[in-house]
Formats: structure tokens, C-alpha cells, sequence
């Protein structure tokens, strides 16, 4: 009796929806809101805020949630602990990521991963959108950057490099750009944004230790700085060639641009500004972080992604 109602709720509160909720565990949204009820009635608690739009956690519900949700996390460790000592890892798993880093990174591992396992089936849908994962009954996201979906667990995978860069042959003929500023004199080549991002190395600021001595310390700021040119494309491998031929200044990342900047066909620019490594995630629901055939696909990334 104790139990009822309880994945009902997890669920919901993961998905902030009634439908997604049930869809997730493969019943009805009826059924889910009936147990989510009883449950409620039976701890004399309101657990959920109900709109027509939205469901979000009251304040006793949050703390409920992470109890119940350490309750079945241990419950399903219990669960494959026993699972494992006569099974291997086999199933699908159905994964999304973004399409560039997905054909040229990702996929070619998985290649690699499926010929040791047999057993293991993968479906992949890549795309540049952020795609929920519990509606679309995903298994596994790759993401980039900075995550928002604090619901879902993460690993972080690897990590990229974004690169300022141009031919040799347009900076012989348009120079070489020493500061930001000195951007807006050059052709930028765009690709879906009309800016770029860079770590700019502020004035000195004056702060006051425990001795009470004042010292010099530079603040770097994140910056976006709208560029301009005669190019935009959303395809970074043609935003590529167009450097390539000496059109214009390119920011990409580096599974774009590293070999040519490794034979000099590609200069690297403006380093001084270059903002920070960006980290590469795996994400994942909560209910299946300890899927065997998930961890260890995910392991296995981790462990080859460059």
C-alpha cells in the first residue's frame, strides 16, 4: 500500500506533465493521476501545483520527491545487482545528439562499441534541437554546453575548443586582426548566429587582501560580439571551405577546423580571446542511469571521445 502512487508521482514530477508521466511508464494518464490522488489523500499532503499548462512540485512535494526518488533508485540498483550476476548487456538504445559532432565524433564510436557487442542495438536520431528525452523515449542525449534539465542525470563526456580562424591567403590580403574591435573591419563568415563568443580580458580592477594590500587582478568577462559579413550558412562544413578559400574570418569548433590548422592551410586568431572549453554531457533519466547496456556505452565514450 505503501508504495502506490509512487513511480506515478516520480514520474510527473520528472516530466512536469501528466501525460509525459504515463507515457513514460506505459499507462494511462487516468491511472496516473488516480494513484498521484490516493496518494495525496493518504499523506494528508498536497504534492503537486495542477494548471492547464504546467504541474510543478509544491514545497513538501520537492522534498518528497528527492526521498522517493532515492527509495527507487535503490530499488532498481537492487534490482540489477541480481539482473547481472546471469545477463550481459543487450537491448536497444535509442539516443539523440547534435548533427555535426553525431557524424563526425559520435557515431563512428558506436560503430566501433556495437562490433564488441553483439547484443546491443542502437537507434540515432541526430539533431541541432533540444529534444525531449522521456517523450520521445530516448535513452541517452548528447549535449554541448551548458546543461538547463536539472531532472536529468549527466556525465560529462569530453570536452571542444572553439576556434577564431583564416586562410593565409586572406590575411596577406585583409591583415591580421590584433583585438576584438579590429573584427568589425573584417568579413566575418556567419554561421546561425550573428555572433560570436570570446573571454575578454578586462581593465585591471584593485581588490584588498587580509593584510589589507591592494593588487592588481584582470577580470575576464564572457562576451558575445555581433559580427557582420557577405556569408551566413548553417552548415559548418561549407562555412569551412569558404575560410578555406580565403572569404573570410570563421569561429568553429575544433572537429571543424583542427587539421587544417595542423598543416597551416587554417591560422588561429585572436587566442588571447578564445572562451573557455565548452563541455560535452551525456545525459539520461533518472530511471535509467543504471541500465547496464546505458553505462557502459557511456563508459565507453567517456573513455574514446577525444
Amino acid at each position: 500500500m505503501r508504495w502506490e502512487g509512487i513511480s506515478e508521482f516520480v514520474s510527473v514530477a520528472e516530466s512536469e506533465s501528466f501525460t509525459k508521466g504515463a507515457k513514460a511508464l506505459g499507462i494511462s494518464t487516468a491511472q496516473v493521476s488516480r494513484q498521484i490522488s490516493a496518494l495525496e489523500k493518504r499523506l494528508n499532503i498536497k504534492l503537486l501545483y495542477r494548471t492547464t499548462r504546467k504541474v510543478s512540485l509544491t514545497e513538501e512535494g520537492r522534498v518528497f520527491y528527492q526521498h522517493c526518488r532515492s527509495v527507487l533508485d535503490g530499488l532498481d540498483a537492487a534490482e540489477q545487482a541480481v539482473s547481472n550476476l546471469q545477463s550481459k548487456p543487450q537491448g536497444r538504445i535509442k539516443l539523440t545528439a547534435p548533427v555535426t559532432y553525431g557524424e563526425q565524433q559520435l557515431l563512428p564510436l558506436i560503430n566501433d562499441f556495437m562490433m564488441q557487442y553483439h547484443d546491443i542495438e542502437v537507434t540515432a536520431f541526430l539533431s541541432n534541437q533540444k529534444i525531449d528525452l522521456i517523450e520521445g523515449g530516448y535513452d541517452l542525449a548528447i549535449r554541448i554546453g551548458k546543461l538547463s534539465d536539472s531532472t536529468m542525470m549527466a556525465k560529462k563526456l569530453s570536452q571542444r575548443t572553439n576556434f577564431i580562424c583564416a586562410a593565409p591567403s586572406y590575411l596577406d590580403v585583409h591583415g591580421t586582426p590584433q583585438n576584438l574591435g579590429e573584427l568589425g573591419q573584417h568579413n566575418c563568415l556567419l554561421g546561425t548566429r550573428d555572433y560570436w563568443h570570446f573571454i575578454d580580458v578586462g581593465k585591471i580592477k584593485e581588490s584588498t587582501n587580509t593584510s589589507s594590500k591592494a593588487t592588481g587582478q584582470k577580470a575576464s568577462v564572457e562576451r558575445n560580439l555581433r559580427v557582420s559579413g557577405s556569408i551566413q550558412y548553417n552548415s559548418g562544413y561549407s562555412l569551412v571551405d569558404a575560410a578555406l578559400k580565403g572569404l573570410g574570418i570563421v569561429q568553429l569548433p575544433d572537429y571543424y577546423v583542427q587539421k587544417y590548422l595542423t598543416s597551416g592551410e587554417l591560422v588561429s586568431l585572436l587566442d588571447n580571446y578564445r572562451e573557455p572549453e565548452e563541455s560535452i554531457w551525456a545525459i539520461y533519466p533518472h530511471n535509467r542511469h543504471l541500465s547496464p547496456k546505458i553505462r557502459l556505452l557511456v563508459d565507453y565514450l567517456s573513455e574514446h571521445l577525444i
